[in-house]
């Protein structure tokens, strides 16, 4: 039966659409990753706040046209506890945060779009972090810009404005999730279970050669596997992965994609990124995250610590 040239330019016209509306869709979608045709797409769209964690003066410069600024180290999204000083924890008192989000002009309806620089996968720790701190607190229109800033500058024709936009504050409720707070003794209880741990530092780290400054040993939490996180996006760039290749790098480190794990690090930046590729790319809704790490587990020592290479 042939086919009329109406109804050929109809599924055309159809498909394209269809193509415009996956590109523009609304605000309520929150996927985990946008891209920068999104961005383009939605700049002007009422509900939407752009958190751009440029150094002051860079953002002044120049930044996507409407985006507010935050410091990722000052700004309370993390906190040295006072009790024992362990350092970059998920603050004990949630309320400040909670207003500190609020004056950026972030309400419960605000789809939030997290835009870190995106120069290495590091950067993405900025955005997963604090993607991961927002659905913590019970948020879930939540979005990382996929290669941050760096994507959104690389095509120059991407508009960027100079000085900082005028913000009317908001009131930001939260509702916290207690099940996504890990602590030392849940780690213990999970790790005398048998539950799986999956270190997200570089090798070097994870076979005891280097440490972090505030690491009192070398090494890993015992019988935990390693999946660096600069795995996790293109040539430890700003981009993630597509999920086929993550699942293929989860196999090569011997990480299930699915059944209950803990993703830990440091201080819980890189083990955000292997969290996120795990429970948001990967769909396994059972991994968590350790924001304590091995800064906490050695400092409090927390239990056995396993080191693969020791040198003398």
């Amino acid at each position: 039966m042939k086919t009329s040239s109406t109804t050929r330019w109809g599924t055309w016209t159809g498909a394209v659409l269809f193509a415009l509306l996956a590109v523009a869709r609304p605000a309520s979608a929150a996927d985990p990753l946008v891209n920068v045709d999104w961005v383009k797409a939605n700049l002007d769209k009422p509900g939407i706040v752009y958190i751009d964690f440029a150094p002051p003066a860079d953002y002044l410069r120049g930044h996507i046209p409407g985006a507010v600024n935050s410091n990722y180290g000052k700004d309370g999204w993390r906190e040295e506890r006072a009790s024992d000083k362990v350092p970059d924890m998920l603050p004990a008192k949630l309320e400040p945060l909670g207003e500190m989000i609020g004056k950026l002009g972030i309400d419960n309806n605000t789809h939030v779009v997290l835009v870190p620089a995106g120069m290495s996968s590091t950067d993405m720790g900025v955005g997963t972090r604090v993607y991961w701190t927002f659905k913590v607190l019970g948020h879930d229109k939540v979005s990382l810009l996929d290669g941050g800033m760096a994507a959104w500058t690389k095509d120059k024709k991407n508009p960027l404005q100079a000085g900082a936009p005028k913000v009317e504050p908001k009131t930001f409720k939260i509702a916290v999730r207690k099940e996504m707070i890990v602590t030392m003794d849940d780690v213990k209880k999970a790790k005398a279970a048998g539950v799986l741990l999956v270190d997200n530092r570089p090798e070097d780290q994870y076979v005891g050669i280097n440490r972090h400054p505030k690491a009192t040993e070398s090494g890993t939490i015992e019988g935990a596997k390693n999946l660096p996180n600069g795995w996790i996006t293109v040539n430890g760039g700003g981009e993630f992965r597509s999920k086929v290749q993550l699942e293929q790098l989860h196999k090569v480190a011997n990480v299930p994609t699915s059944g209950e794990q803990i993703n830990f690090c440091n201080t819980g930046h890189w083990a955000s990124v292997g969290w996120f590729a795990s429970s948001e790319l990967l769909g396994n809704k059972k991994a968590r995250m350790y924001d304590g790490s091995m800064v906490e587990w050695t400092m409090l020592k927390g239990g056995s610590v396993e080191q693969k290479v020791k040198l003398q």
